[in-house]
């Protein structure tokens, strides 16, 4: 990939010949990938049509609680204990519903919230059951990570954690607030994780030694877990090529408009039932206007906007 860094002083003559980087046509990340490959419909509907979600309690528990073990380690590593963790709960709350106030929204009464922020203490419970933060200095944490593959298709996505070894080796960590899924969709949760590697490994030159799921719900037969797996070269290259593929997928389906709705047991938590075809619903008209790939999507564009402050944190200043 080629990284761009804007000049931070007076423009120099034009050179001969300017590193214009690879021209890109497209973007995924691994949740849209993962849409289209679900639901060809959700994926239109909310990539193309761009349609809101609506804030779910299990979801927005997620959030906080990521944000939670993000800001965690910005303690001293001696400070980094359950209690610390807790404290760090509420804060974090109401600082998402600043953000986001239709939050609020989801919550009957005092009750309501209440219960839902002791169900927030206890997967923080259980991430202090895995591993002892205290024993570790992430070396990114919220990472946007991104690479342009020669066709122009750019990869995008955000990592919860890079840890990175006295020797080099790189591990790649998610949280999941969710239940492990049994061994039959291990391969479904696993390929956001090779996503991630492939990324790390085409802008590096460096296939990560391992990447770590850690399941903070547990699974239907014990309690929290962590899920491990190393790739190796061969593994990317695949992930690589059902990239590509898929991509040729939308882009067909693009020029069609033809996402047909794809029905499963997920779809009782679709935002989107109403709007499907195969529940008698009709979609909304195909816009006049299909974002384009330089437009990040919602979930992404906070890390995208951080990303490039701290990229114009790190220009030279002039004096």
């Amino acid at each position: 990939m080629t990284s761009t860094v804007a000049p931070s002083g007076p423009a120099p003559a034009a050179p001969d010949a300017v590193d214009l980087g690879l021209p890109v046509v497209g973007s995924l990340s691994p949740s849209r990938a993962g849409d289209f490959m679900q639901c060809p419909l959700q994926y239109r509907l909310r990539t193309i049509d761009r349609l809101p979600q609506a804030p779910s309690p299990a979801a927005t528990r997620g959030t906080v609680v990521h944000a939670v073990l993000e800001r965690l380690f910005d303690l001293p590593a001696a400070e980094r204990t359950p209690t610390a963790a807790a404290a760090l709960l509420e804060p974090e709350w109401e600082r998402l519903q600043a953000a986001e106030p239709e939050v609020a929204g989801m919550f009957a009464g005092e009750d309501d919230l209440a219960a839902w922020l002791v169900s927030a203490r206890g997967l923080l419970d259980a991430y202090f059951t895995l591993e002892d933060p205290r024993r570790l200095e992430p070396a990114r944490r919220e990472e946007l990570v991104e690479h342009v593959l020669p066709g122009g298709l750019r990869l995008r996505g955000i990592v919860d954690r890079l840890d990175v070894a006295p020797d080099g080796a790189v591990r790649v960590v998610d949280y999941k607030t969710g239940r492990a899924p049994g061994e039959a969709f291990e391969g479904k949760v696993l390929f956001q994780m090779k996503f991630y590697a492939l990324v790390l490994w085409r802008t590096t030159g460096r296939v990560p030694a391992l990447l770590q799921l850690m399941y903070l719900g547990g699974s239907s037969s014990q309690g929290p877990e962590v899920l491990r797996y190393s790739p190796d070269e061969r593994d990317l290259v695949a992930t690589e090529r059902k990239l590509l593929a898929l991509w040729e997928a939308i882009e067909r389906a693009t020029q069609r408009r033809d996402f047909p709705p794809r029905v499963s047991r997920l779809c009782d938590w679709c935002d989107h039932k109403a709007l499907c075809p195969a529940f008698g619903g009709t979609p909304p008209p195909w816009p006049e206007r299909v974002p384009g790939p330089e437009e990040p999507l919602p979930h992404q564009r906070r890390a995208v906007e951080r990303a490039v402050a701290q990229g114009a944190e790190r220009l030279p200043q002039q004096g």
